[in-house]
């Protein structure tokens, strides 16, 4: 067993933790939760560990009998830690949020459960562990969903819910055997070093990328995601925080075998650009606080998948875990944040940009860019065309900082404090993309390059964000115009696609049991 990767033995515990706290499901179930919460910490050990491993050793295969089971290896070993310490919070929250709760010890045994099953899918060396990692996962998570069984909205959300994770599962079930007749294996070490994709292999990747798709909430079904607040608050910390990006993972951990295609790379382009803009826009008109970081994890989602289809897999692999940290703080303060917001009687004034600050902004914020990227370049060396894209979709996202800053309500300091937010935000792109190439890219296959298709959905993706941008700079303009009061009401309701979904499934009329 000297080959055990550390982090495998993870789930494990967690699984001897869960099933620990199953036989005390009810309220108060002693020192439990404690262990519970032990048993987080001891994931998070073990991840560390394994980091330590990597560092000593080297990547390492648990291969019994010549199986590949589990794997450590750079993206693994970043994973494990993230999941490992994102478990261990929220169990850490729920041992207090959850006191008193009518089925306590049950709760915090499917949530040990939940992290257990993600922890075997981002290590699992082959795909059919990983689909067994999904199936649990589902199970575990529509338990959860539906905690309290009483609430019809919970009951639709469940519904939808295991509905589209199970079109995923079957998508990748069928994938895997595709793949396995069209390559002759189904490791992921031996399905990236497939040279050329021929017979059954490409419809198999095609429903492989369908089942990552489908498990990241991306337009049009997408609607389950919003829905999840009718679950505990660590269940929505826990499942927008590393749950919710297990598919991009996958696709990740395949880059080898995805880049063969350019169909399905331009396919994630389209589609995850697209859920990326259009969540963007349906999380501007959200009020309550819980729906809008969840449109906004629907936008995240789509922006990863984005990086995917770019070939841009370091920087995909450096948004999941920066996005994972973030929203897992932001659920858990959410309530915090409505109670701070609601102690202010008098707000301060917001300053409102006109047409022509926010046209300077976005002047100014892109000539910023291309002097950093241009210093980049000459330090650290010439940047790819899809890399330099995805800074300029994301400095549009400071624009709006700099349009604040150019109103003419604005003081001085606020317009110098954001010309400093945008040169700080292109310096730390350009840093941290050379911080993920130097820690992920030797195991990631490098950006293609790019012929007339790639260079045509980057010059549209470019623009569409732009757009978009601009369009957001002047949210607090154009969201109270008589002709555009409808068009925020659409896109308040998501265009009404969820809805679409409810009839389509009868959650209107027939609530599922528990």
């Amino acid at each position: 067993m000297e080959n055990l990767p550390l982090p495998a033995l993870a789930p494990l515990i967690l699984a001897v933790a869960a099933w620990g706290l199953m036989r005390r499901p009810g309220r108060r179930p002693g020192a439990l939760p404690l262990v519970a919460e032990i048993a987080g910490l001891a994931s998070l050990t073990l991840g560390l560990a394994g980091l330590g491993q990597l560092v000593l050793r080297g990547p390492l295969e648990l291969a019994p009998f010549g199986i590949a089971l589990m794997r450590l290896d750079a993206i693994s070993g970043a994973l494990s830690v993230l999941v490992g310490f994102t478990g261990w919070i929220v169990l850490r929250f729920a041992r207090r949020a959850m006191d008193g709760e009518a089925r306590e010890g049950r709760f915090h045994a499917l949530t040990l459960a939940a992290i257990a099953s993600v922890m075997v899918v981002i290590q699992a060396a082959n795909l059919p562990l990983v689909l067994a990692g999904f199936v649990a996962l589902a199970l575990v998570l529509r338990q959860l969903l539906l905690f309290y069984p009483e609430r019809p909205e919970a009951q639709r959300a469940a519904a939808k819910f295991i509905r589209v994770w199970a079109a995923g599962d079957v998508a990748l079930a069928m994938a895997i055997g595709l793949l396995g007749l069209g390559t002759g294996t189904v490791e992921i070490a031996g399905l990236n070093r497939v040279a050329e994709l021929e017979g059954a292999a490409v419809p198999g990747l095609w429903l492989l990328a369908l089942a990552a798709v489908l498990k990241t909430a991306s337009f049009p079904l997408h609607g389950w995601l919003t829905e999840v607040m009718e679950a505990p608050t660590p269940v929505s910390a826990l499942l927008h925080a590393g749950i919710i990006a297990a598919g991009g993972f996958m696709l990740i951990s395949l880059a080898g075998l995805v880049q063969q295609s350019p169909g399905v790379m331009a396919a994630l382009v389209i589609l995850g650009g697209f859920t990326a803009l259009f969540g963007a826009l349906v999380m501007l008109t959200q009020s309550a606080v819980k729906t809008a970081l969840a449109w906004s994890t629907v936008a995240q989602m789509g922006f990863m998948l984005l990086q995917c289809g770019l070939g841009l897999w370091a920087l995909a692999l450096l948004h999941i875990l920066a996005h994972a940290l973030y929203k897992a703080h932001a659920f858990l303060a959410s309530g915090g944040a409505v109670q701070t917001v609601a102690a202010q009687r008098k707000p301060g004034p917001v300053a409102v940009p006109g047409l022509r600050a926010v046209a300077q902004s976005f002047g100014l914020a892109l000539g910023l860019y291309l002097v950093v990227a241009t210093g980049f370049a000459v330090l650290a060396g010439e940047k790819s065309p899809q890399a330099l894209a995805l800074g300029a979709m994301l400095i549009f996202g400071v624009s709006y900082l700099i349009a604040q800053g150019m109103a003419d309500a604005a003081p001085g300091a606020l317009t110098r404090r954001t010309l400093a937010a945008s040169f700080a935000a292109a310096l730390a792109y350009f840093g941290f993309q050379v911080l993920a190439e130097m820690l992920w890219g030797p195991v990631l296959p490098p950006a293609p390059q790019v012929g007339a298709l790639e260079g045509a959905l980057i010059v549209l993706a470019v623009l569409s964000f732009g757009l978009v941008a601009f369009a957001q700079a002047l949210f607090p303009l154009w969201a109270h115009h008589p002709s555009t009061a409808g068009l925020r009401v659409h896109l308040a309701n998501g265009l009404y696609l969820n809805a679409l979904l409810d009839r389509l499934i009868g959650g209107f009329r027939s609530p599922m049991k528990s």
